[in-house]
């Protein structure tokens, strides 16, 4: 039966890539690190040996992974690093703030037009916290 508890990463051991399937990590030589044999990224150890961190990505936020005897689980990165408290953000002000003060400035011709911009400004965080945990 898999373990449900996080392992502690062995340094000397081959594991698959957690972010290719096909990929063995191999450990590199004199490091806490392990290099992905297909897709050439390089993993560190983290928090005492249980976590493995991508070391070079171009998402805005770091990967990671946590070991469970025979696969990587993902390690979510905690709401104050990620898009989605901005994204929130973004939507209170422009839904309950703006929108009512533009609508009350607003003649009866150019209420549509800023109800369109509003719902346009309000996709656009949506569209980034997409864009930022699709995958």
């Amino acid at each position: 039966m898999p373990s449900h508890k996080p392992e502690k990463i062995d340094l000397n051991t081959e594991y698959t890539c957690p972010c290719r399937r096909r990929g063995q990590l191999i450990p590199i030589t004199l490091t806490e690190a392990f290099g992905c044999d297909r897709c050439q990224q390089i993993f560190v150890v983290e928090e005492n040996g249980y976590v493995l961190e991508q070391l070079s990505t171009t998402y805005p936020y770091k990967r990671a992974w946590r070991w469970h005897g025979n696969s990587w689980h993902v390690v979510h990165s905690k709401l104050g690093e990620s898009y989605l408290p901005i994204a929130l953000g973004i939507i209170f002000v422009l839904v309950i703030i703006w929108l009512p003060l533009a609508l009350r400035l607003a003649n009866g011709s150019s209420i549509i037009a800023w109800a369109m911009v509003a719902v346009l400004l309000a996709i656009l965080p949506a569209i980034m916290v997409w864009l930022t945990y699709r995958r």
